[in-house]
């Protein structure tokens, strides 16, 4: 079911140049337009990356399919789009959109915490789950996440955002390197010890039914991907075949000269699995 924009409050950082809007369903989204600067694929990305993540377990924001209309837009001068020292509307019709992981008068969001704050993440094993999925996907962007905590709490949650250069953003392709794909500092990686770090994520993405993949593909809106639908299939076979490559990817990581993995105490076990996973 489509979820209606009802209200602009903001535009949001980044390339994309998003806007949060509340919406028909009492909740704030932060919607990505098709005309966005990056690349129309982005949303389809958004949403597959996204919904991938929340059915092996984690925690990123709900995804919906956002109508925003011709006469918000319209009305709203701030919906527009900038680029070359010029402004233009964004083009109305189904946006993508990712909840935002707090409502604004409820909680805090920060995307960044400073390394002597990361102690008060209550979820930091969750970034080796995200780790796995990000070299599943190949995501072409440095990971990203949104630190937040409701008044109240005195500790934050880590929520992932962006999935839009899943799939090496509007390429569709997958040339892979070590350092792509992960996040910033290695104090999150911390906790990873062994493979049993990864788990259940990383098992939930080499046996993850390759049914589901279609199912998610036919809840897309075709303006996404304008009638590419031998791409798209392509697209999702070839990431239905990178569920035994995932191990791999990750040892690669592991060995690289940024040496992520810091309390890793069973390499040999590492070599061992990875072999017999290929």
């Amino acid at each position: 079911m489509m979820v209606e924009a009802i209200q602009h409050v903001r535009r949001m950082r980044g390339g994309a140049q998003s806007h949060l809007m509340r919406c028909s369903d009492g909740q704030y989204y932060v919607v990505k337009f098709l005309n966005n600067p990056q690349h129309p694929r982005v949303l389809v990305n958004d949403w597959f990356g996204t919904r991938l993540a929340e059915m092996i377990g984690l925690p990123v924001p709900g995804a919906a399919v956002i109508y925003v209309s011709p006469e918000l837009i319209e009305g709203t001068p701030d919906l527009r789009l900038e680029g070359g020292g010029c402004r233009s509307m964004f083009t109305s019709g189904p946006c993508f959109g990712s909840r935002y992981v707090v409502p604004p008068t409820e909680g805090q969001v920060y995307d960044y915490l400073p390394e002597n704050m990361m102690f008060k993440v209550r979820n930091l094993p969750d970034f080796a789950g995200i780790l796995a999925f990000d070299k599943w996907t190949c995501n072409a962007d440095g990971r990203q996440a949104a630190f937040w905590k409701r008044s109240r709490e005195r500790k934050f949650s880590a929520s992932f955002i962006d999935q839009g250069y899943c799939f090496n953003a509007g390429e569709w392709s997958f040339p892979d390197a070590p350092l792509r794909g992960v996040f910033g500092r290695n104090d999150v990686y911390t906790s990873i010890s062994s493979w049993n770090s990864f788990e259940p994520w990383l098992s939930r993405i080499e046996y993850f039914p390759e049914s589901a993949l279609w199912l998610l593909l036919a809840q897309i809106p075709q303006e996404w991907y304008c009638g590419a639908v031998e791409e798209i299939q392509r697209l999702l076979s070839h990431l239905f075949i990178r569920r035994s490559r995932v191990r791999d990817l990750i040892l690669d990581f592991k060995n690289s000269s940024r040496q992520p993995f810091p309390n890793w105490r069973d390499s040999r076990k590492l070599v061992l699995q990875v072999g017999s996973a290929s």
